[in-house]
């Protein structure tokens, strides 16, 4: 059998290990297996764009490198299984792949509620099927939709509906502002008002005891033993990583898939995992392993990790530098933009604001052991231009230490 590089997942950052192991130098056969009928396209429109139904399916699909033109499609198909003592991975419908290198990118699916009640009129928001899906529900009249969960696909699908005209649109959250967990207090404070001005309702510090109905949802019921009517629910309560399939081979797969600072899995250089499902150290802040779940991971991920495997199955261990990436996310919600660059979580205990004003467009840094680890823009295109011009200095900063 000719050498072989199967790539365990079909979206944008198993496009990209596809691409960047081209790029790397394999001229060997490329294998790329996913569970959606789809080509890879972009996710971050769909709970914005797709859902307001502005975007077609044609707008979001990546358009393939033509080095990849010769990759075998597995489309529909999931890895359910690997050996990887072995070096084989087995599909959903029996058959065994063997390769000679390994790319993991499986990625993340939806968490759902483990409540009592009615499944049926119950969102998430990860596939172009789900926002098809909940268009349709969305665009029903007199639809009255509670949105479970405050971060940012839920604060964008809330948007989204208010825009589309829905006049019931309920946020429930745990925490006592939007999007506090990631950005902290003061941003949480201007998005609830940003938000409200703008028609979105907010139940904060409470939580989901289970949902009212029959045959279909009616009704979200609180812990507090009150019930928020309810035609359309959309969960948004986090992210599970899709590793079940590596069980079985000794790995750490307690959030994704731990790799070391190259990228490689379990002390195997033949096995890489790239995108968000890859918890990796960070060495431009300290060794604690990670996953970050931002647009430009499976880029930058699959180019480093693309080297080494490819270096190693050509029989040249590469010197490579430790993964270092700037995370960088954006968020589109109503009339604003989010823009971040580098790390705000690292921050949270000492934001300032940079410049401009809470009420309006502001820019806010956050700090660690008194070092700029993020700058976080909210409001128009002069302050999402403004945190750019922080990326420099970002990058300049000595890596921390935990």
């Amino acid at each position: 059998m000719s050498p072989r590089i199967v790539v365990a997942g079909a979206s944008m950052a198993g496009l990209r290990a596809a691409e960047q192991v081209r790029a790397a130098g394999w001229t060997g056969a490329i294998t790329l297996v996913g569970d959606e009928p789809h080509m890879p396209y972009n996710r971050p429109p769909l709970s914005k764009e797709v859902l307001a139904g502005r975007a077609p399916f044609e707008s979001l699909a990546f358009r393939p490198r033509a080095s990849v033109a010769d990759v075998e499609w597995r489309l529909g198909r999931k890895a359910v299984a690997a050996r990887l003592d072995r070096r084989t991975v087995r599909l959903d419908d029996g058959s065994v792949l063997s390769y000679d290198g390994l790319v993991v990118a499986t990625g993340m699916r939806p968490r759902r509620l483990r409540c009592a009640g009615p499944a049926a009129g119950r969102h998430t928001v990860r596939t172009l099927d789900d926002a098809q899906g909940l268009r349709a529900a969305l665009t029903r009249p007199g639809a009255r939709v509670v949105v479970v969960g405050a971060g940012f696909i839920g604060c964008e699908v809330a948007a989204t509906a208010v825009g589309l005209g829905v006049a019931e649109v309920t946020v429930v959250d745990p925490l006592p502002l939007p999007m506090a967990g990631p950005l902290g207090e003061l941003l949480g404070r201007s998005l609830r008002r940003r938000h409200e001005q703008r028609g979105v309702r907010f139940v904060l510090g409470a939580g989901v005891a289970g949902f009212a109905g029959d045959d279909r949802v009616t009704g979200v019921v609180l812990d507090d033993g009150s019930v928020l009517p309810a035609d359309v629910v959309v969960e948004s309560v986090g992210s599970v990583a899709n590793t079940e399939w590596l069980d079985g081979n000794g790995l750490d797969l307690r959030d994704g898939v731990l790799t070391d600072p190259l990228l490689r899995v379990g002390g195997r250089p033949e096995v890489v995992a790239v995108g968000d499902v890859a918890r990796f150290p960070n060495a431009r802040y300290d060794g604690v392993p990670r996953r970050v779940e931002h647009w430009s991971i499976p880029t930058d991920s699959a180019k480093h990790a693309a080297k080494g495997l490819v270096g190693h199955l050509h029989g040249d261990e590469p010197e490579l530098p430790p993964f270092a990436p700037l995370p960088t996310f954006w968020s589109d919600q109503h009339d604003f933009r989010l823009q971040s660059f580098g790390a705000p979580l690292l921050g949270k205990g000492d934001v300032r604001v940079l410049d401009g004003d809470p009420d309006g467009d502001v820019l806010v840094g956050y700090h660690r052991d008194g070092l700029l680890v993020g700058v976080v823009a909210l409001g128009g295109q002069a302050v999402a231009a403004a945190a750019a011009r922080y990326r420099a200095e970002l990058l300049r900063q000595p890596a921390l230490t935990v």
